[in-house]
């Protein structure tokens, strides 16, 4: 533990102190389930983002809340470990007890999920320009992630296609693939593409990543050789839940290629493409990997020069590429 580990006993009544606000309590116990950030506590407290930011840093200095930044973003979330101080574990049940009663806990599943509502209205509304789409400019960074998976390649599932784009890469290599988006107007373009490539052996889903039917569907198939998501991770609101869902598409043994922006400080992007991360540093996805239950993670970054020169041309782009567990030989 931090701070509270190494409080001598004769400063505990400072823990006490602290610990007697309500707001802190409670601040404590939503942070505790769920990383959030200050805004999104602000709103579940019913408190100004001040006043959170003013309690959050006597938390924080006391080692009992954890900081990360992320572009203009302050995300808070209980710190490891703190929980099994006999003060704070109890600080953490009457928090919990509080929320519980005032509704605030059963809230951050909805406040979580708000952060998807910019991405959602954003592909709900995406431009559609007509006419047969040509080849991806951005083909060379899509290769780069294939260039280690391309055996075996009975199945490969595209999560999260878009308009398609990675199709043109991933159906002349895979004897099926099964490409999933939540997005009607995507999946149209997506189907104009396949249309007029000829892909017969591309089957179109529509819904979400986790959706019982799609999940049921690819493991009807014996479960993806290889899984590929390009550009989704940094749209979703929790990335490692949504490893966990790539995860579950994949036999065992399967690869996971993970195509997303290396960390970076763009906030035009938010913007302009509702992009909710400013991409991950390596470090992060390899972490999202191990916590998804994958092994062998690996990252490779994809220079910009290869990217294509979309708004998001200018980045460094990297592949995440590791693989679901096989079962133990009995």
């Amino acid at each position: 533990m931090v701070a509270v580990a190494h409080t001598a006993s004769s400063r505990r009544w400072e823990l006490y102190r602290l610990l007697s606000e309500p707001v802190r309590l409670r601040l404590l116990a939503l942070a505790s389930a769920e990383e959030l950030a200050v805004g999104e506590l602000a709103e579940l407290l019913d408190e100004s983002q001040p006043n959170v930011s003013r309690h959050a840093k006597a938390l924080r200095e006391a080692g009992l809340l954890t900081l990360r930044r992320h572009g203009r973003w302050a995300l808070l979330r209980l710190t490891d470990g703190v929980a099994s101080d006999p003060v704070v574990g109890d600080a953490l049940d009457a928090g919990r007890a509080i929320c519980e009663a005032d509704g605030s806990l059963a809230n951050v599943a909805s406040v979580v999920a708000a952060r998807d509502a910019a991405a959602r209205e954003y592909f709900a509304h995406v431009g559609d320009e007509g006419g047969t789409p040509g080849l991806p400019v951005e083909l060379p960074a899509y290769l780069s992630a294939l260039a280690p998976l391309v055996d075996p390649r009975r199945l490969a599932v595209d999560a999260g296609t878009g308009d398609g784009a990675l199709l043109d890469v991933l159906a002349p290599v895979f004897e099926r693939v099964v490409a999933i988006d939540r997005s009607d107007p995507q999946l149209e373009r997506a189907r104009r593409r396949v249309s007029a490539r000829g892909y017969a052996h591309v089957e179109l889903c529509a819904g979400e990543l986790e959706d019982p039917a799609i999940v049921a569907r690819v493991r009807a198939l014996g479960g993806a050789d290889a899984v590929f998501a390009s550009r989704l991770l940094h749209h979703a609101p929790r990335p490692a839940i949504a490893l966990r869902a790539l995860a579950a598409l994949a036999r065992p043994g399967g690869a996971i290629a993970v195509i997303d922006y290396g960390a970076h400080a763009d906030e035009r992007l938010r913007e302009q493409q509702a992009d909710l991360w400013l991409g991950f540093a390596p470090a992060e996805l390899t972490d999202l990997a191990r916590r998804a239950g994958l092994r062998g993670a690996r990252v490779t970054r994809i220079p910009s020069a290869r990217c294509g020169d979309g708004p998001d041309g200018h980045l460094d782009w990297q592949v995440l590429v590791a693989r679901t567990r096989e079962p133990e030989p009995s």
